[in-house]
C-alpha cells in the first residue's frame, strides 16, 4: 500500500459526502436490535434446529445452513461441562520473559471460540443450558483483566508494568475482537440472555465501553488510525469491530452516531492508501485480515444504515476484490509475500470473498472462493470469529454455492507493489513465474528485492520460505536475525558477502516490464537493496517466462562489482522446497513433495553449486514445507566487474513424476 497522509478527503467521503455526519447518520441508522445483517434467534424459520428448508429464511433473508449448524453444536456437545480454558498472568508475561506470545494466545482463541459455539447452539436450541453457556463465556471474558494480546500491549512500555493495565485499557486487534464477539451475541440472543441473567446487559456494555469505546475515542495517538501517514490492515480490523460494538451496545442515537461518524473517517485514511491496481503489500494471507476487513465493515455500514451508504461505487474496491485469485499459484498454493504463508489455512471466510464478487461483478473473484465450497460440508467455523462465522452461515447464496475450477490469470502485474504473476496462457498452470520487486521497508517487510519463484503444475519449487511462528523478536530490532526474514534465504544475489539492507530505502530501480502474446518479464536494477558496502554499480535482474516452451530464465548483468577479496563471495541464492537431485556442473534436478518438478541448467564453469539443508522445527513453516527447505548456492566463480549468468529452468515431468 502507499502512504497517504492524515488530512484531506479520502474515497469514502468522495462518495458518500454529506451522508458520513453524526447528524445525517442519526437519521438512517436501524435500531440496535437490526443493525447487523444477520437474522435474530427471534427467528426461528432462521435458526431453529431441525427446520425443513435451503438456507434463506420465510421472507427470503439468509437462513442458517442447517449442515453448519449442526456442525459447530456437535462441537459445543462435546465440551459443555468441562472447564473453560483458563487465561493465566504466566501466559501474560511470558512475552516478556522470554518472548513467547503463542501460549496466551492460544488460550484466548480457544475461551472465545467456544464462546461462539455456544451462540450457534443457543441460537440453534434457545433452550436453557445453553443460554447458560453463554451467558458463562460473556462473563468470563468481562472478567478477563486484558482483551488485548501481549505483544501489543503498552503497559511496559508506559509504566514498566508486566501485566496489563485494567484502568488504562489498550486497543488494539485482540480487544476490537473481542467487542464484536460480544455485540454479534447480543444482537443474536440478547433478549432472552437477559432474561435468563438479568443484569448482563449493563455488564457487557459497561466492559466493551471501557476497554474500546472510550479508549478509542480519548486517545488519537493509536498508530494504527494512520495519523503518520502509515497506514496497515490493523486500521480497517479494529475500526470494523468498534462500528460494530457501537451499532449493537450503545444506546444513545447522538454517541451510536457520532462513534460511527468518527470511525467511517479514520477508516477512509486506509481506504485512500490502497492502490488501484488492488495490491496489498502484505499479500495474500494478510488480504483477509486488512482489505477483507475492510469490506466487512461497509457490508455492516450499508445494513445498518438500510442502504443509505452504498459501497459499490467506492473506489478502487472492485481491482480489491481481484487480488485473491491474481496471487493464486494453483491448489492450495499461492504467492507467499511478506509474513504470508505458500500454502494458507483454507479455513478462511470465502464467502467474504463470493459476496463482493457478486456485488462488484467480479466473476474470477466468484468462481475463487466457490472452488473452496464443498457442498454437503459446513459453510463456516468458528476459527475466523463470530460475526464471519454467523454471516457465512445465513449467506444463501455462498451456502448454496457450486464450486467449479479455479481460474488461473494469464498475467497479474502490480505497479504499485512491483510484483508480477505469469503462467503461458489463461488456466495453463505447467509453470507459474513471480517476481518481486519493491523495497525492504514494506509492512511485515521481508529482505526480498528481486525476488524469484517458481511453481510447476501450481506447485512452488523454488521458494519463499514464509514466515515462522510470532514471538517478541518478530517486529523488533532484532527482526531480521530471524533467518526467514532475511534476503540469505530468499531468491536474490548475495554481493560481495553482502545481504539486502533494512529499510525503504533499500529497493529496486529503473524497473522494465514486458506482457505479451510472446513473454511475460519483469527486469530491475537491485543494487540498491544492498548497503554501499557491497560494491556493485547496477546489478540487473530479469525474470523471463517464455510462454511457448513453458521455460524460465533469470539473468543477472551487473557492472562496477569490486573484486570479492576478503568481503566474501558473491551467491545466487535458490530456495527449494522439494528434494535436488542429479546435482551436478551446470545442473540440477528439483523434485517436488506432490510431484512437480524443475531443471535448472547454468554455464557449468561460472559457479560452483551446493546445496545447503535447512531442518525445519517451527509448526508454522513444518505445516507448508515438511521438516526441511534446501539452498542451491551458486557461488560465481572469479566474476569480472562486468558480467552476466544465466540460470534456465524447464519443468521435467518425466523426472518430477518418478
Amino acid at each position: 500500500m502507499t502512504a497517504t497522509t492524515g488530512t484531506g478527503h479520502g474515497p469514502l467521503q468522495r462518495t458518500w459526502g454529506a451522508a458520513l455526519s453524526p447528524h445525517a447518520l442519526r437519521r438512517v441508522l436501524l435500531p440496535t436490535t437490526d443493525a447487523l445483517p444477520v437474522p435474530t434467534a427471534a427467528r426461528r424459520d432462521v435458526w431453529a434446529l431441525g427446520r425443513d428448508a435451503t438456507p434463506g429464511g420465510t421472507d427470503g433473508t439468509g437462513g442458517a445452513d442447517p449442515t453448519t449448524t449442526g456442525a459447530v453444536l456437535a462441537r459445543a456437545a462435546a465440551e459443555r461441562g468441562t472447564p473453560w480454558p483458563q487465561v493465566t498472568a504466566g501466559g501474560w508475561t511470558r512475552y516478556r520473559r522470554d518472548g513467547d506470545r503463542a501460549e496466551h494466545e492460544a488460550r484466548v482463541f480457544a475461551r472465545q471460540e467456544r464462546l461462539s459455539r455456544a451462540v450457534v447452539a443457543a441460537a440453534a436450541t434457545l433452550e436453557g443450558a445453553w443460554l447458560d453457556e453463554v451467558v458463562d463465556g460473556v462473563v468470563l471474558l468481562c472478567e478477563q483483566s486484558s482483551w488485548c494480546w501481549p505483544a501489543h500491549d503498552d503497559a511496559h512500555a508506559r509504566r514498566g508494568a508486566a501485566l496489563p493495565t485494567v484502568t488504562d485499557p489498550y486497543l488494539d486487534l485482540g480487544a476490537g475482537e473481542v467487542a464484536a464477539q460480544l455485540a454479534w451475541t447480543w444482537h443474536l440472543l440478547g433478549a432472552p440472555l437477559e432474561e435468563r441473567a438479568p443484569g448482563l446487559a449493563r455488564r457487557l456494555r459497561h466492559e466493551v465501553r471501557a476497554r474500546v469505546l472510550a479508549p478509542y475515542r480519548r486517545r488519537r495517538d493509536w498508530h494504527w488510525l494512520g495519523l503518520d501517514g502509515d497506514v496497515h490492515n490493523w486500521n480497517p480490523w479494529i475500526l470494523g469491530n468498534v462500528v460494530t460494538a457501537a451499532l449493537v451496545l450503545v444506546d444513545d442515537p447522538d454517541e451510536r452516531a457520532e462513534i460511527v461518524a468518527a470511525a467511517l473517517l479514520d477508516v477512509d485514511r486506509y481506504v485512500a492508501s490502497l492502490p488501484a491496481d488492488g495490491a496489498v503489500d502484505e499479500g495474500f494471507g494478510y488480504w483477509w485480515n486488512g482489505a477483507a476487513r475492510l469490506l466487512e465493515l461497509l457490508d455492516v455500514v450499508e445494513h445498518a444504515t438500510g442502504g443509505a451508504l452504498d459501497p459499490t461505487a467506492v473506489p478502487p474496491l472492485r481491482e480489491v476484490v481481484a487480488f485473491p485469485h491474481r496471487m493464486h499459484l494453483g491448489g492450495p498454493w499461492y504467492l507467499n509475500l511478506a509474513d504470508g504463508q505458500a500454502r494458507p489455512s483454507t479455513d478462511l471466510p470465502w464467502h467474504v470473498l463470493h459476496r463482493w464478487g457478486h456485488r462488484l461483478r467480479v466473476p474470477d473473484a466468484v468462481a475463487h472462493a466457490a472452488a473452496y465450497r464443498r457442498p454437503g460440508r459446513p459453510a463456516a467455523s468458528e476459527g475466523p470469529g463470530l460475526g464471519r462465522l454467523l454471516r457465512g452461515a445465513t449467506d444463501a447464496a455462498w451456502c448454496t454455492a457450486t464450486p467449479g475450477p479455479a481460474p488461473l490469470v494469464r498475467d497479474a502485474w502490480f505497479p504499485s507493489t512491483q510484483v508480477l504473476v505469469a503462467r503461458p496462457a489463461r488456466g495453463d498452470s505447467r509453470v507459474v513465474l513471480a517476481v518481486k520487486g519493491g523495497h525492504n521497508g514494506e509492512h511485515h517487510n521481508h529482505d526480498d528485492v528481486g525476488g524469484v519463484v517458481v511453481a510447476a503444475d501450481g506447485v512452488p519449487l523454488l521458494v519463499d520460505p514464509g514466515r515462522p511462528t510470532y514471538t517478541a523478536v518478530t517486529f523488533g530490532p532484532d527482526r531480521y536475525t530471524l533467518w526467514p526474514m532475511r534476503s540469505g534465504w530468499h531468491n536474490v544475489p548475495v554481493v560481495r558477502g553482502h545481504e539486502q539492507g533494512h529499510g525503504a530505502r533499500h529497493g529496486a530501480r529503473d524497473l522494465r516490464v514486458r506482457l505479451d502474446e510472446g513473454a511475460a518479464a519483469l527486469s530491475l536494477d537491485v543494487a540498491g537493496a544492498y548497503p554501499a558496502g557491497a560494491g556493485v554499480r547496477t546489478w540487473r535482474r530479469t525474470a523471463e517466462l517464455d510462454r511457448a516452451t513453458a521455460s524460465v530464465s533469470v539473468t543477472d548483468a551487473w557492472d562496477g562489482l569490486l573484486p570479492d577479496g576478503t568481503h566474501g563471495a558473491t551467491r545466487l541464492h535458490w530456495v527449494v522446497a522439494g528434494d535436488v537431485t542429479g546435482l551436478g556442473p551446470g545442473r540440477a534436478v528439483v523434485l517436488g513433495t506432490e510431484g512437480a518438478g524443475i531443471v535448472l541448467t547454468w554455464e557449468a564453469t561460472a559457479a560452483r553449486v551446493s546445496v545447503e539443508d535447512r531442518p525445519l522445527d517451527d509448526p508454522l513453516l513444518v505445516d507448508v514445507w515438511g521438516d526441511r527447505l534446501h539452498r542451491l548456492v551458486l557461488e560465481l566463480v572469479d566474476p569480472a566487474p562486468e558480467g552476466v549468468f544465466v540460470l534456465h529452468v524447464q519443468v521435467d515431468r518425466q523426472e518430477g513424476a518418478a
